[in-house]
Order: C-alpha cells, then sequence, then structure tokens
C-alpha cells in the first residue's frame, strides 16, 4: 500500500523520537544501577523496552506504507546527573512526545487513514501511562524528600 508521504514523514519523526527515548532511559536505568537503585533501575529499563515496542510497531507501519524508516536520525537526549534530573527529563520527553502523537493522530485522520491513527492511538495511550508513573515518582520525590524517597528504591 503507497501511504501519505506527509504521514510516513511524521512517523519516522515519532521513530527518531522513540529511538532517542530509549537510549536516554537506557543511561538512566544503567546510571540507577551504578547507583544501586535497583528498583529505578528496573523502572527506567522497562520503560525502555516500552519504547522499543513502540519504535517497532513505528518500523512495521512505515514499510506497510511503503516508506522507508529512518534509525539513523536521534534527537538531543536528555540524560539527568541524579535522579530528580532525569525524572524531570524524561517528564519533558514525555510530554514532548503525547503532543508529537496527537498531532500525528490528527494528521491520519485528516489523510483517512485510520489504521494508523489506531496504532498512534495505542502508543499515546501508553505514552500517557509513562507520564503519569513519572509524576508518581516525582509526587512520591515531594512528599518524602529525595534522600527517604532513595532509600525506598534499593535492592530489597
Amino acid at each position: 500500500m503507497k501511504g501519505n508521504e506527509k504521514l510516513i514523514s511524521t512517523l519516522n519523526a515519532l521513530l527518531a523520537d522513540e529511538l532517542t527515548a530509549i537510549n536516554q532511559y537506557m543511561v538512566h536505568s544503567e546510571m540507577c544501577d551504578d547507583w544501586g537503585y535497583e528498583k529505578l533501575h528496573k523502572h527506567f529499563e522497562k520503560r525502555a523496552i516500552d519504547e522499543m515496542k513502540h519504535a517497532e510497531k513505528l518500523i512495521g507501519r512505515i514499510l506497510f506504507l511503503g516508506g522507508t524508516p529512518t534509525v539513523t536520525t536521534l534527537n538531543k537526549i536528555m540524560i539527568g546527573s541524579d535522579v530528580e534530573k532525569q525524572l524531570e527529563n524524561d517528564h519533558l520527553a514525555e510530554e514532548d512526545a503525547i503532543n508529537a502523537y496527537n498531532d500525528a493522530i490528527i494528521l491520519a485522520g485528516e489523510v483517512k487513514d485510520y489504521a494508523t491513527r489506531d496504532i498512534l492511538q495505542q502508543i499515546l495511550n501508553e505514552e500517557d501511562d509513562h507520564i503519569d508513573v513519572i509524576e508518581q515518582l516525582q509526587d512520591q520525590v515531594e512528599q518524602m524528600s529525595l534522600q527517604i524517597f532513595l532509600t525506598t528504591q534499593v535492592k530489597e
């Protein structure tokens, strides 16, 4: 099937966002592992895997539409130097992703590609879950203080 070029380009932009997020979350995961925060390590690792699944869906859809997935483009990766900065940077990345997916969903509807719109909606729902969890962690830091929060993140 030959898809709409503007939509394929948008899917490639979303793919760059996902590939960037994978890298950012993997680095955050490994930093937390190095610091001994096992729970945060696993949290970031799981999120990176979720983003890999999103990238896989986007690649599959781009190919289905007759496009060529661009996997060599990354956006600016925002590595946090501490846990609070990591959560802040991840929140910004998820906000940007949510906005981009909303715009892409509108475009898919305008070009009457409802199957792509459904795929994008599924990914958007997962991105909403991601930002919700980040906000929960940020709330915990605020309510407990960073030091107490971090004591809850070590290996049990």
